[in-house]
C-alpha cells in the first residue's frame, strides 16, 4: 500500500537531481570539480581528484589548520566570491549552517562534515563505525536525514559497505558539494542570515 508522503519526502523530491551529462562507452567520466564537468577547469577540487592514489584528500583538509578567529569585513565580503571561503571558514560554515537550517537542508552540510571527519580516521575499527553512522544518517532511505544522491553513487556506496574505507563517500560527498555550491549558496548570499552579518562587520568597522 502506498505510504503518503512526508514533509521530509516532499522536500527531497523538490530538490535538484545533480549529474553530469551522459557518459560515453567505455570511457570514464573525468575527474572534475564542482562546478565543471568537462574536467577543464583549475580548482582546488579538480586538482585534488587529478592526483588519484598519490592523494586521496580534497582542497579542504587545512581546515584544520586554519585557526579558528573572527572573520574581518574583507573575509565576509570574499564569501560572495567564493563558496570555497566560506567552507573553510568554520564561523563562515556556521552561518551557512544556520541558513541550510532555515531551508530544512542542513543535513547537506553535516553529511559533508562528517564525511570530512571520517577521511581524517585511519583506525580500522573507527573506520568502519563511522561509515555505518554516515549512511545510517544520511543515504539509508528510512532516514529523515538522508540525502539526495543519484542513484549510480548510491550503488557505489552499497558495495563499499562490505569492506568499508576512509573515501568511500568521496564521490557522494563531492555531488553534495555541488549541490550546496549550486542550490543553497546563491539563495544565501541573498538571505537576512548572510546580509545581516555583513551589515554587523560594516558598522563594527565603521564605529572604530
Amino acid at each position: 500500500m502506498p505510504r503518503s508522503l512526508s514533509g521530509v519526502d516532499m522536500r527531497k523530491r523538490q530538490q535538484p537531481h545533480i549529474e553530469g551529462p551522459p557518459q560515453a562507452p567505455g570511457h570514464p567520466r573525468p575527474n572534475n570539480c564542482c562546478m565543471c564537468w568537462c574536467g577543464c577547469c583549475k580548482c582546488l577540487w579538480n586538482e585534488d581528484h587529478m592526483e588519484g592514489s598519490e592523494r586521496t584528500c580534497t582542497k579542504m583538509d587545512s581546515i584544520e589548520a586554519t585557526e579558528e578567529q573572527q572573520p574581518t569585513l574583507d573575509e565576509v565580503v570574499a564569501w560572495a566570491r567564493s563558496f570555497e571561503l566560506v567552507m573553510r571558514s568554520s564561523e563562515g560554515r556556521e552561518i551557512f549552517r544556520e541558513f541550510l537550517r532555515s531551508e530544512y537542508s542542513e543535513e547537506n552540510l553535516l553529511f559533508w562534515l562528517a564525511c570530512e571527519e571520517l577521511k581524517k580516521e585511519t583506525d580500522p575499527t573507527a573506520i568502519d563505525e563511522k561509515a555505518r553512522i554516515i549512511y545510517e544518517d544520511y543515504v539509508s532511505i528510512l532516514s529523515p536525514k538522508e540525502v539526495s544522491l543519484d542513484s549510480r553513487v548510491r550503488e557505489g556506496i552499497n558495495l563499499s559497505l562490505a569492506e568499508p574505507n576512509n573515501v568511500m563517500y568521496e564521490e557522494a560527498q563531492l555531488q553534495i558539494y555541488t549541490l550546496m555550491h549550486r542550490d543553497s549558496y546563491p539563495r544565501f548570499l541573498n538571505s537576512s542570515v548572510y546580509r545581516d552579518l555583513l551589515d554587523s562587520k560594516r558598522s563594527s568597522c565603521l564605529d572604530t
